[in-house]
Protein backbone atom coordinates (compact mmCIF):
# COMPACT_ATOMS: atom_id res chain seq x y z
CA UNK A 1 0.00 0.00 0.00
CA UNK A 2 1.65 3.23 -0.97
CA UNK A 3 0.37 7.00 0.53
CA UNK A 4 0.41 10.22 -1.30
CA UNK A 5 2.92 12.25 0.24
CA UNK A 6 5.11 15.46 -0.41
CA UNK A 7 8.40 15.52 -1.46
CA UNK A 8 10.95 15.94 0.96
CA UNK A 9 11.68 19.70 1.66
CA UNK A 10 8.51 20.70 -0.83
CA UNK A 11 6.13 23.29 1.25
CA UNK A 12 2.71 22.90 0.01
CA UNK A 13 1.36 25.73 2.79
CA UNK A 14 -0.90 28.20 1.24
CA UNK A 15 0.41 31.13 1.18
CA UNK A 16 -0.66 33.44 4.05
CA UNK A 17 -0.85 36.55 2.35
CA UNK A 18 -3.00 38.14 -0.89
CA UNK A 19 -1.51 38.78 -4.03
CA UNK A 20 -0.11 42.13 -4.72
CA UNK A 21 -2.79 45.03 -5.62
CA UNK A 22 -1.03 45.46 -9.07
CA UNK A 23 -1.28 41.55 -9.64
CA UNK A 24 -4.69 40.94 -8.66
CA UNK A 25 -5.96 44.36 -10.48
CA UNK A 26 -4.18 43.00 -13.80
CA UNK A 27 -5.82 39.43 -13.43
CA UNK A 28 -9.09 41.27 -13.09
CA UNK A 29 -8.66 43.39 -15.91
CA UNK A 30 -7.57 40.45 -18.37
CA UNK A 31 -11.24 38.95 -17.09
CA UNK A 32 -13.29 41.93 -17.90
CA UNK A 33 -11.67 42.03 -21.68
CA UNK A 34 -12.12 38.74 -22.41
CA UNK A 35 -15.69 39.46 -21.28
CA UNK A 36 -16.16 42.72 -23.21
CA UNK A 37 -14.47 40.73 -26.39
CA UNK A 38 -17.01 37.84 -26.02
CA UNK A 39 -20.41 40.16 -25.84
CA UNK A 40 -21.27 40.70 -29.07
CA UNK A 41 -24.29 42.81 -27.84
CA UNK A 42 -21.50 45.15 -26.52
CA UNK A 43 -19.21 44.88 -29.58
CA UNK A 44 -22.06 46.10 -31.91
CA UNK A 45 -22.19 49.33 -29.25
CA UNK A 46 -19.07 50.18 -28.89
CA UNK A 47 -17.44 49.11 -33.10
CA UNK A 48 -19.48 48.55 -35.45
CA UNK A 49 -22.27 51.55 -34.49
CA UNK A 50 -19.58 54.15 -34.42
CA UNK A 51 -17.87 52.89 -37.48
CA UNK A 52 -21.05 53.29 -39.67
CA UNK A 53 -22.01 56.78 -38.03
CA UNK A 54 -18.39 57.47 -38.97
CA UNK A 55 -19.02 56.19 -42.68
CA UNK A 56 -22.17 57.52 -43.24
CA UNK A 57 -22.33 61.44 -42.25
CA UNK A 58 -18.84 61.34 -43.56
CA UNK A 59 -19.50 60.44 -47.18
CA UNK A 60 -23.21 62.23 -47.56
CA UNK A 61 -24.24 65.68 -47.13
CA UNK A 62 -26.51 64.88 -44.06
CA UNK A 63 -25.70 67.70 -42.06
CA UNK A 64 -23.79 71.46 -42.42
CA UNK A 65 -20.45 71.20 -40.83
CA UNK A 66 -20.09 74.81 -41.73
CA UNK A 67 -18.20 74.42 -44.87
CA UNK A 68 -15.62 72.43 -43.97
CA UNK A 69 -14.63 68.70 -44.57
CA UNK A 70 -17.82 66.15 -42.96
CA UNK A 71 -14.70 63.75 -42.34
CA UNK A 72 -12.72 66.17 -40.36
CA UNK A 73 -15.62 67.43 -38.38
CA UNK A 74 -17.31 63.66 -37.90
CA UNK A 75 -13.86 61.61 -36.89
CA UNK A 76 -13.45 63.58 -33.21
CA UNK A 77 -17.24 63.42 -32.54
CA UNK A 78 -17.15 59.25 -33.41
CA UNK A 79 -13.94 59.16 -31.51
CA UNK A 80 -15.76 60.66 -28.31
CA UNK A 81 -18.97 58.79 -29.03
CA UNK A 82 -16.71 55.04 -28.69
CA UNK A 83 -15.43 56.33 -25.33
CA UNK A 84 -18.74 57.05 -24.25
CA UNK A 85 -19.79 53.89 -25.49
CA UNK A 86 -17.04 51.64 -24.01
CA UNK A 87 -16.55 53.69 -21.05
CA UNK A 88 -20.40 54.64 -19.57
CA UNK A 89 -22.81 52.46 -21.31
CA UNK A 90 -20.72 49.16 -22.01
CA UNK A 91 -19.71 49.60 -18.48
CA UNK A 92 -22.63 50.62 -16.92
CA UNK A 93 -24.64 47.62 -18.20
CA UNK A 94 -21.95 44.85 -17.54
CA UNK A 95 -21.24 46.08 -14.32
CA UNK A 96 -24.91 46.18 -13.30
CA UNK A 97 -25.71 43.03 -14.52
CA UNK A 98 -22.83 41.17 -12.41
CA UNK A 99 -24.43 42.37 -9.44
CA UNK A 100 -27.77 41.41 -10.31
CA UNK A 101 -26.54 37.84 -10.30
CA UNK A 102 -24.22 37.84 -7.58
CA UNK A 103 -20.50 38.34 -9.83
CA UNK A 104 -19.49 41.33 -7.50
CA UNK A 105 -20.44 39.71 -4.44
CA UNK A 106 -18.09 36.73 -5.21
CA UNK A 107 -15.31 39.28 -5.73
CA UNK A 108 -16.67 41.03 -2.58
CA UNK A 109 -15.25 37.68 -1.16
CA UNK A 110 -12.13 38.30 -2.17
CA UNK A 111 -8.95 40.50 -1.36
CA UNK A 112 -9.40 42.36 -4.23
CA UNK A 113 -10.87 45.88 -3.25
CA UNK A 114 -13.25 48.32 -4.57
CA UNK A 115 -10.80 50.43 -5.43
CA UNK A 116 -8.63 47.13 -7.44
CA UNK A 117 -12.15 46.53 -8.95
CA UNK A 118 -12.80 50.07 -10.53
CA UNK A 119 -9.12 50.12 -11.43
CA UNK A 120 -9.21 46.72 -13.51
CA UNK A 121 -13.05 47.82 -15.25
CA UNK A 122 -10.84 51.20 -15.91
CA UNK A 123 -7.73 49.15 -17.50
CA UNK A 124 -10.14 46.98 -19.48
CA UNK A 125 -11.77 50.12 -20.87
CA UNK A 126 -8.63 51.47 -22.00
CA UNK A 127 -7.38 48.25 -23.86
CA UNK A 128 -10.79 48.51 -25.89
CA UNK A 129 -10.28 51.93 -26.64
CA UNK A 130 -7.04 51.34 -28.06
CA UNK A 131 -8.52 49.06 -30.43
CA UNK A 132 -11.49 51.42 -30.91
CA UNK A 133 -8.97 54.34 -31.71
CA UNK A 134 -7.44 52.41 -34.07
CA UNK A 135 -10.37 50.95 -36.31
CA UNK A 136 -12.14 54.46 -36.06
CA UNK A 137 -8.66 56.49 -37.14
CA UNK A 138 -8.08 53.79 -40.06
CA UNK A 139 -11.60 53.81 -41.37
CA UNK A 140 -11.53 57.93 -41.04
CA UNK A 141 -7.97 57.91 -43.28
CA UNK A 142 -9.33 55.75 -45.60
CA UNK A 143 -12.06 58.65 -45.93
CA UNK A 144 -9.80 61.24 -46.52
CA UNK A 145 -9.24 62.28 -42.97
CA UNK A 146 -5.66 63.92 -42.58
CA UNK A 147 -5.75 65.26 -38.85
CA UNK A 148 -3.11 68.28 -37.42
CA UNK A 149 -2.47 69.56 -34.24
CA UNK A 150 -1.52 67.67 -31.45
CA UNK A 151 -2.01 63.92 -31.25
CA UNK A 152 -0.87 63.74 -27.29
CA UNK A 153 -3.24 66.40 -26.51
CA UNK A 154 -6.02 64.20 -28.35
CA UNK A 155 -4.89 61.21 -26.26
CA UNK A 156 -4.79 63.70 -22.84
CA UNK A 157 -8.05 64.18 -23.92
CA UNK A 158 -9.38 60.84 -24.71
CA UNK A 159 -7.55 59.63 -21.11
CA UNK A 160 -10.05 62.09 -18.94
CA UNK A 161 -13.00 61.61 -21.10
CA UNK A 162 -12.22 57.61 -20.07
CA UNK A 163 -11.90 58.80 -16.38
CA UNK A 164 -15.20 60.97 -16.54
CA UNK A 165 -17.28 58.28 -18.26
CA UNK A 166 -15.87 55.48 -16.70
CA UNK A 167 -16.89 57.21 -12.95
CA UNK A 168 -20.46 58.04 -14.27
CA UNK A 169 -21.08 54.34 -15.59
CA UNK A 170 -19.73 53.17 -12.32
CA UNK A 171 -21.63 55.40 -10.00
CA UNK A 172 -24.56 54.31 -12.10
CA UNK A 173 -23.84 50.36 -11.92
CA UNK A 174 -22.89 50.72 -8.31
CA UNK A 175 -26.23 52.13 -7.17
CA UNK A 176 -28.96 51.63 -9.30
CA UNK A 177 -30.42 48.24 -10.16
CA UNK A 178 -29.54 46.19 -13.25
CA UNK A 179 -33.04 47.63 -15.23
CA UNK A 180 -33.07 50.73 -14.20
CA UNK A 181 -28.87 50.97 -15.46
CA UNK A 182 -29.82 49.53 -18.82
CA UNK A 183 -32.53 51.84 -19.45
CA UNK A 184 -31.04 54.36 -17.70
CA UNK A 185 -27.43 53.64 -19.66
CA UNK A 186 -29.08 53.84 -23.18
CA UNK A 187 -30.99 56.55 -22.81
CA UNK A 188 -28.04 58.86 -21.63
CA UNK A 189 -26.49 57.50 -24.44
CA UNK A 190 -29.26 58.22 -27.40
CA UNK A 191 -29.73 61.91 -25.42
CA UNK A 192 -25.75 62.52 -25.46
CA UNK A 193 -25.67 61.18 -28.85
CA UNK A 194 -28.45 63.78 -30.24
CA UNK A 195 -27.72 66.59 -27.96
CA UNK A 196 -23.69 66.38 -27.62
CA UNK A 197 -21.83 67.82 -30.95
CA UNK A 198 -21.23 64.46 -31.79
CA UNK A 199 -22.49 64.71 -35.37
CA UNK A 200 -24.70 68.11 -35.00
CA UNK A 201 -22.77 70.84 -34.28
CA UNK A 202 -24.02 72.66 -31.01
CA UNK A 203 -24.31 76.13 -32.93
CA UNK A 204 -27.56 74.26 -34.27
CA UNK A 205 -29.01 74.07 -31.13
CA UNK A 206 -30.64 77.29 -29.46
CA UNK A 207 -28.09 80.07 -28.07
CA UNK A 208 -30.36 79.57 -24.65
CA UNK A 209 -28.97 76.27 -24.33
CA UNK A 210 -25.36 75.57 -26.23
CA UNK A 211 -23.89 77.29 -22.86
CA UNK A 212 -25.31 74.54 -21.16
CA UNK A 213 -24.57 72.02 -23.79
CA UNK A 214 -20.97 72.70 -23.54
CA UNK A 215 -20.63 71.49 -20.37
CA UNK A 216 -21.81 67.82 -20.86
CA UNK A 217 -18.46 65.49 -20.87
CA UNK A 218 -19.53 64.13 -24.68
CA UNK A 219 -19.56 67.74 -25.81
CA UNK A 220 -16.28 68.82 -24.08
CA UNK A 221 -14.35 65.70 -25.41
CA UNK A 222 -15.88 66.05 -29.20
CA UNK A 223 -15.28 69.85 -29.04
CA UNK A 224 -11.92 69.05 -27.34
CA UNK A 225 -10.88 66.32 -29.98
CA UNK A 226 -12.07 68.61 -33.02
CA UNK A 227 -9.62 71.48 -31.54
CA UNK A 228 -6.88 69.46 -30.25
CA UNK A 229 -6.55 67.96 -33.89
CA UNK A 230 -6.93 70.98 -35.89
CA UNK A 231 -4.11 72.62 -37.65
CA UNK A 232 -3.36 75.78 -35.43
CA UNK A 233 -5.64 75.28 -32.87
CA UNK A 234 -4.43 76.04 -29.30
CA UNK A 235 -4.48 73.41 -26.45
CA UNK A 236 -8.62 72.63 -25.76
CA UNK A 237 -7.75 73.63 -21.75
CA UNK A 238 -11.46 74.32 -21.67
CA UNK A 239 -12.39 70.85 -22.62
CA UNK A 240 -9.61 69.04 -20.82
CA UNK A 241 -10.97 71.26 -17.43
CA UNK A 242 -14.53 70.36 -18.17
CA UNK A 243 -13.58 67.01 -18.40
CA UNK A 244 -11.41 66.44 -15.56
CA UNK A 245 -13.96 67.79 -13.12
CA UNK A 246 -16.61 65.31 -14.35
CA UNK A 247 -13.62 62.31 -13.67
CA UNK A 248 -12.97 64.05 -10.53
CA UNK A 249 -16.88 63.74 -9.42
CA UNK A 250 -18.58 60.51 -10.92
CA UNK A 251 -15.09 58.74 -9.72
CA UNK A 252 -15.49 60.14 -6.53
CA UNK A 253 -18.68 59.40 -5.60
CA UNK A 254 -18.46 56.10 -7.68
CA UNK A 255 -15.69 54.99 -5.16
CA UNK A 256 -17.86 56.18 -2.21
CA UNK A 257 -21.35 54.62 -2.91
CA UNK A 258 -20.56 51.24 -5.30
CA UNK A 259 -22.14 48.10 -3.52
CA UNK A 260 -21.06 44.85 -4.65
CA UNK A 261 -24.89 43.75 -4.42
Amino acid sequence: MTTNTPAPGLDLTPAGAAAPLPAMVLAQAGAEIRAMLRNGEQLLLTMIIPVLLLVGFSSAPLVDVGGGSRVDFTTPGVLALAVMSTAFTGQAIATGFERRYGVLKRLGATPLSRTGLLLAKTLAVVAVEAVQVAVIAGVAFALGWRPGGSPLAALALIALGTAAFSGLGLLMAGTLRAEATLAGANLVYLLLLGCGGVIFPLSAFPDAVEPALELLPISALAGGLRAALADGSGPPVAAAAVLAVWAALTLGLASRTFRWE
